[in-house]
C-alpha cells in the first residue's frame, strides 16, 4: 500500500460533488472510516470530471441506513446503501473482506462456474483493496487527511495507463464475467492498454456472459455506448469477441454483410459527436441500429418461404425484439420507441401527401428522422428522402413549433386534476 499525502496529488474538495463530501464528513463525524473510492478517485487523479461518486466505510449497511435519512438500503448479492438528495444518488458500500471469513451462505455463495452470488462479508480497507476488480480503481481518498492510498500498484498502472486485474484474471472473470465488459469500457473511456494477462482469457471466456441476467446487461450497454466513446468501445468488444455475446444475431450480419458494419460505424461515429456537443441520445435509437440488419434478413428469409412483403416485417421485428431479450433485456418504453423508428422509414420514403403533417409532428419523428438519415449516409438509395425531409422541416417550422407548444400544454397539470384543498371544521 502506498499512501501519497495532500501536497503530492491534485484532489481537491472542490472537485467532488457536494453531497458526497456531506456523506463523508457524516459518516466521519458518527466515527466510521470515510473514503472517497474507485473510478471517482481514479478520474480526478488523471484531471476529468467524474459523475458519479461512490463512497467506502466500515459500517454496515444498517449502519449507514440508521444514519441517514434520506438513504435506502440495496441489494442481496451485493448489499450496499443509497443516500438519495433529489436526483444525485451516492453509493455507500461496506468494506469487503476474504470469503474464507463468511458466516454462511447469506454472506458467500458461488455458483458452481465460480461466479459470486453472494458477497457480504465485510472486512478492513486493505481487505477490500484486493477485491476491488481493477488495480486503477483500488484508489481511496482518506476524508480524515486528504491523502490516496494506494493499493496494488494503482497509481503506478494510472500512470502507465495500464488496465490490469488484481488477482488470477480467470478466476476474477469467473466470479463476475461483467468484468471482461469493464476491462473494455475501461480502455475506451481512458485510451488505456489491456494488460496481456488480463486480455488473454478474455475471447475464450467471453460465453460466461451468458451466466448474467439479461436485465444486467442491458444497463452494461447503456454504459458501454451512451457515454461518448463508443465507436473505441464497439471495436474492442468485437476484438475479444464480446459484442457477439450481447448481439449475436447482428454480429453475424456483420460478417455477411458490409453495409451493415458501415452503418453501425457511422452511427457510433455519430453519437460520439452528439454526446460531445452536450446532445442527448436515446438507447433506443442504438438499439434500432444495432438489430436493424437483424429485421432485414429475418425479413428476407420469411420472404423467401412465401410471406408476403408486409406480414414478413411485421413478424420480422417481433421476432428480432423476442429473441434480444434473452441476452440484453430492452425495456418496454424503448421497444415501443424502437418500433416506432423502423416502422416510420417506409412513410418516410413514400412521403404521402395527406400524411406529412402527422408524420413531422409526432413526438418521435427526430429520431424516425435521424435514422432516415443515418440509412442515406452509409449509401442506401433512398431516392433523396433524407434531404427532402430536411428542407419540409425547414418550410414548416411553425408546425413544429406549434406541436411541441401543444406537448407542453399536455404535460400541465389541469386544474380538474388537483386534489382539493382540505377544508377546516365548520364555523
Amino acid at each position: 500500500m502506498q499512501i501519497i499525502p495532500r501536497k503530492e496529488h491534485d484532489i481537491s474538495r472542490d472537485d467532488i460533488s457536494e453531497n458526497a463530501v456531506k456523506v463523508l464528513y457524516r459518516l466521519k463525524k458518527a466515527g466510521y472510516e470515510a473514503y472517497l473510492v474507485g473510478g471517482g478517485v481514479r478520474d480526478l487523479l488523471l484531471g476529468m470530471h467524474p459523475k458519479d461518486f461512490d463512497v467506502a466505510t466500515n459500517a454496515s449497511p444498517e449502519q449507514v441506513n440508521k444514519l441517514f435519512r434520506n438513504s435506502r438500503l440495496i441489494g442481496r448479492r451485493f448489499r450496499l446503501v443509497h443516500v438519495v438528495y433529489g436526483r444525485d444518488v451516492i453509493e455507500v458500500a461496506t468494506l469487503r473482506g476474504h470469503h474464507d471469513n463468511a458466516e454462511g451462505k447469506q454472506q458467500s455463495k458461488t455458483s458452481d462456474s465460480g461466479m459470486l452470488l453472494r458477497d457480504n462479508v465485510y472486512g478492513t480497507i486493505d481487505e477490500d483493496a484486493v477485491r476491488r476488480d481493477f488495480t486503477i480503481n483500488a484508489l481511496y481518498y482518506d476524508i480524515k487527511d486528504f491523502s490516496v492510498r494506494s493499493y496494488e500498484g494503482g497509481i503506478q498502472d494510472l500512470k502507465r495507463k495500464n488496465i490490469r486485474l488484481i488477482g488470477d484474471p480467470e478466476t476474477r472473470y469467473r466470479e463476475d464475467p461483467v468484468r471482461m465488459l469493464r476491462a473494455v469500457r475501461f480502455a475506451a473511456k481512458l485510451n488505456f492498454k489491456i494488460a496481456s494477462n488480463t486480455a488473454a482469457p478474455i475471447k475464450e471466456l467471453a460465453p460466461l456472459m451468458s451466466n448474467i441476467p439479461a436485465a444486467r446487461l442491458f444497463d452494461e450497454v447503456i454504459k458501454l455506448f451512451l457515454a461518448g466513446y463508443a465507436q473505441n468501445t464497439f471495436k474492442l468488444l468485437e476484438e475479444y469477441k464480446l459484442f457477439e455475446q450481447l448481439f449475436p444475431h447482428t454480429q453475424q450480419c456483420l460478417n455477411e454483410n458490409d453495409f451493415y458494419r458501415r452503418m453501425i460505424n457511422n452511427a457510433l461515429v455519430n453519437s460520439d459527436e452528439r454526446i460531445a456537443q452536450g446532445k442527448t441520445l436515446t438507447p433506443a435509437f442504438l438499439y434500432a441500429v444495432f438489430l436493424w440488419p437483424c429485421v432485414l434478413e429475418t425479413q428476407k428469409t420469411l420472404e423467401a418461404q412465401g410471406m408476403p412483403a408486409a406480414a414478413a416485417y411485421h413478424q420480422a421485428t417481433s421476432q428480432v425484439l423476442s429473441n434480444q431479450q434473452a441476452h440484453t433485456s430492452v425495456p418496454r418504453r424503448f421497444t415501443e420507441v424502437i418500433r416506432h423508428i423502423w416502422d416510420s422509414q417506409r412513410r418516410l420514403e413514400r412521403r404521402v401527401k395527406k400524411h406529412l403533417e402527422s408524420i413531422l409532428t409526432h413526438p418521435k419523428f427526430r429520431a424516425a428522422y435521424d435514422f432516415l438519415l443515418l440509412r442515406e449516409q452509409t449509401g442506401e438509395e433512398l431516392a433523396g428522402a433524407g434531404k427532402w425531409w430536411t428542407q419540409y422541416q425547414k418550410d414548416n417550422a411553425h408546425l413544429i413549433e406549434q406541436a411541441k407548444s401543444q406537448a407542453r400544454e399536455r404535460r400541465k397539470p389541469r386544474s380538474s386534476d388537483r386534489r382539493p384543498r382540505r377544508r377546516g371544521p365548520a364555523q
